[in-house]
């Protein structure tokens, strides 16, 4: 459906997803996403979309942020610079998409939407988009209401809805992608490992920090304004959690959780800078690659695990 080589794709993310690390995706095989918000205006996603089209001629998507923001441009404006500029692959996130769905398969998009529950997910086929990517609770950025991990989650969106499922959170190498085969899914999404590549377009010292860390070091945070939120540990989401436990108000926690702050950290390199979305995968980075050499290595992986699974059958079959 998405004319790409391997079932990898780098899911959306603010201020990240820009386009030298969505056309190496795209031109490793898998598909590269640049996120409409991280652009802000349409003129300038305009720019991005055809600095993409200018590192790689293979299918790439844009992300279509559902949450509520502080840009200025309507996703419907997003949308009219798309169909302009011949883009058919939209990922949908946040909110219900239903609005927006008219517009998007008026103009022929794919649709592939997020969804962190199986009520969402099936609700997201009725409303008629073409796949849905499911979110454990290991996943960075927004995991939903539940505790519920990929493991479990996975095959019950898989068993609910008779689109093609993709599967997210807790994601990084190739015996995670042979998993989510195994488990029905038809692909992966990845953000967190993306992050730690050679073209993402942040500091190395968060680069340095995510390969040093383990799977501890993460929180989830905003609990209880709604919106929960995986995120890296630092000292403004300790205090953010901090403040939680006491009982804050979304206006009290405003202005430690606002996007914008996350700048500080990807572009200046301060740790300490924002908050900043991260999975639970962040344990299992061990190097910075270049984006084709970990692709390479992902199906690498898998084909080894697929060949220690076969034999592993084999020997229980003989001594069966």
């Amino acid at each position: 459906m998405l004319e790409i080589d391997y079932p990898i794709i780098c899911g959306g993310m603010f201020q990240v997803g820009r386009a030298p690390l969505a056309a190496a995706v795209s031109e490793a095989g898998g598909l590269g996403i640049i996120t409409s918000k991280t652009q802000e205006t349409p003129e300038r996603l305009r720019d991005e979309i055809r600095k993409v089209k200018s590192m790689t001629k293979k299918p790439f998507a844009v992300n279509l942020n559902l949450f509520p923001s502080q840009t200025a441009t309507s996703n419907a404006d997003f949308i009219d610079i798309l169909v302009q500029e011949d883009v058919r692959i939209v990922e949908t996130s946040g909110r219900s998409p239903e609005g927006l769905m008219p517009k998007l398969k008026e103009h022929g998009f794919i649709v592939i939407h997020k969804v962190a529950s199986v009520k969402n997910a099936i609700s997201a086929e009725k409303l008629g988009v073409d796949a849905v990517i499911i979110v454990g609770n290991e996943t960075g950025g927004h995991p939903g209401m539940s505790d519920v991990g990929t493991l479990v989650m996975l095959p019950r969106v898989v068993d609910s809805v008779s689109i093609p499922v993709i599967a997210g959170g807790g994601f990084s190498d190739g015996r995670g992608l042979v998993s989510a085969l195994s488990l029905g899914a038809e692909g992966i999404v990845m953000g967190t490992r993306f992050m730690a590549t050679k073209e993402a377009p942040i500091h190395n010292n968060v680069k340095d920090w995510m390969v040093a860390a383990d799977e501890m070091d993460t929180v989830v945070i905003q609990r209880n304004i709604g919106s929960p939120s995986r995120v890296a540990l630092n000292a403004v989401s300790k205090e953010v959690d901090r403040l939680e436990n006491e009982g804050a108000t979304i206006e009290d926690l405003l202005p430690l959780i606002t996007g914008q702050r996350s700048k500080k950290v990807y572009y200046e390199g301060n740790l300490d800078g924002g908050i900043w979305s991260c999975g639970q995968a962040v344990g299992l980075i061990k190097e910075v690659l270049t984006v084709d050499e970990l692709i390479k290595q992902i199906v690498h992986e898998a084909n080894n695990s697929l060949e220690f699974i076969q034999n592993r059958l084999e020997s229980i079959r003989t001594d069966a």
